[in-house]
């Protein structure tokens, strides 16, 4: 009695703890998992340094030059004998400030090539996180997919082991041939062998979706597909929807017409100067002048006779064609991808409408008396290991097809640099 009641208390113990451990899983759809990304993604918030440091290269444009103050004493008087005198009588000093004054409006000008910079890193920013996006819901797929091929796997391997057991009692009673027994076990051996595969992928896309979430690696997952999410329909965008999506919302293309748009700016500011600058003075002397107790009003500008600033003009020159260069190719890439991933997305998409939507629930039914009637002996061996493989095939075929279905359409946001399937 005593031993049914510890048995007892052991069964409800291992029932909380599974309950404990079911309670602290993640379930998460893609929704939840992109908040996550755009929250904890450790690339996200260093690239979000660079738009900080980015700005900062305004404060420093808007900054005036500071003024510079020079001051020269009589060190040692040698008919005095003394160091440092300041006096009128044996002493003799001298002191000037001076102020750059930047002509040709190169302060505002500096303060327009910095805020365009600050664009700059906020485009890659973007382009980094539409990358990095695409990444995440493809992982996010392809564990989703994985995990329910990796049920199939579950679902026949206790049923095949349990059939293994019978078979073995069968041969030792001499009512079955070893060659079954060997099929059997080369069927299991396959599944696990399959299984153990699809667990270490498993595990690396977990490791992956981790770390793009900013999650601790104990962390249990479970991921979820809503069946809006599944029934949108690529047949709803036409390409030249998609492409008009991409032009105006694809990072990279404003990157590069953006980085056009800095070299226009640095252009205009590197013709400026060529323009000399001008610094004024004030200066007071004692006695080392003339008249006595000197003072002074200087201005100094250099004269523009060699240096124009010709080579760094020229420099910008080759830029805004390399820009605009990279402008022309970035458009023929976007309209080239946005074309081949619309084709793709329409491709997979058909495939799954081509089966037969009765074939799989049908086949699941035959699989489900599958055991039953081999072990009544109302199919051989080899017609039950036939329908066992098919059946593990079709499942696992129809899942690739859906991942790609789904993978298609992760594409289809990351080249239009929109959100168009949630």
């Amino acid at each position: 009695m005593r031993r049914i009641q510890l048995l007892i208390l052991f069964l409800f113990a291992i029932q909380a703890t599974t309950t404990f451990a079911q309670s602290d899983t993640l379930r998460l759809n893609i929704t939840q998992v992109e908040n996550l990304f755009l929250k904890n993604n450790y690339e996200l918030l260093l690239s979000n340094y660079q738009i900080e440091s980015a700005k900062a290269e305004i404060i420093t444009a808007k900054l005036f030059d500071n003024p510079e103050l020079e001051y020269e004493n009589l060190f040692y008087n040698h008919e005095t004998k003394k160091f440092l005198q300041t006096s009128y009588e044996y002493g003799q000093y001298s002191a000037s400030i001076s102020q750059l004054v930047k002509l040709a409006d190169k302060r505002n000008k500096n303060i327009k090539l910095a805020q365009t910079g600050v664009k700059l890193a906020e485009l890659e920013y973007f382009d980094l996180m539409r990358t990095m996006k695409f990444e995440l819901q493809n992982t996010f797929y392809k564990i989703y997919f994985a995990s329910q091929s990796l049920t199939v796997f579950n679902n026949q391997i206790l049923p095949t082991e349990q059939l293994l057991k019978a078979y073995t009692i069968q041969l030792m009673a001499g009512n079955v041939a070893a060659k079954d027994v060997i099929r059997i076990k080369s069927l299991l051996i396959g599944l696990k062998a399959e299984r153990t595969e699809l667990l270490n992928e498993l595990e690396d896309d977990f490791r992956d979706l981790r770390l793009m979430c900013g999650l601790k690696p104990y962390t249990p997952i479970t991921l979820l597909l809503s069946e809006k999410t599944q029934n949108q329909s690529i047949t709803n965008f036409s390409y030249n929807k998609l492409l008009d999506s991409a032009r105006n919302n694809r990072s990279d293309l404003k990157l590069a017409k953006t980085d056009l748009l800095y070299n226009e700016a640095n252009l205009k500011l590197q013709k400026v100067m060529a323009i000399p600058d001008v610094e004024v003075s004030l200066s007071y002397d004692l006695k080392g002048n003339y008249p006595e107790k000197y003072t002074g009003l200087g201005i100094k500008i250099p004269i523009p006779l060699f240096n124009r600033n010709q080579g760094e003009i020229k420099k910008v020159k080759i830029g805004i064609d390399a820009a605009n260069t990279r402008v022309k190719k970035q458009e023929l890439i976007l309209e080239n991808e946005v074309f081949n991933s619309y084709q793709t997305a329409i491709r997979n998409e058909q495939s799954l409408k081509e089966i037969d939507p009765y074939f799989n629930s049908g086949f699941n039914k035959i699989i489900t008396g599958l055991v039953k009637n081999f072990r009544e002996r109302n199919i051989s061996l080899i017609e039950f290991l036939d329908l066992y493989e098919s059946y593990k095939d079709n499942t696992l075929q129809i899942n690739k097809l859906e991942l790609a279905r789904m993978s298609s359409r992760a594409e289809i946001n990351f080249v239009t640099g929109t959100n168009i399937f949630k």
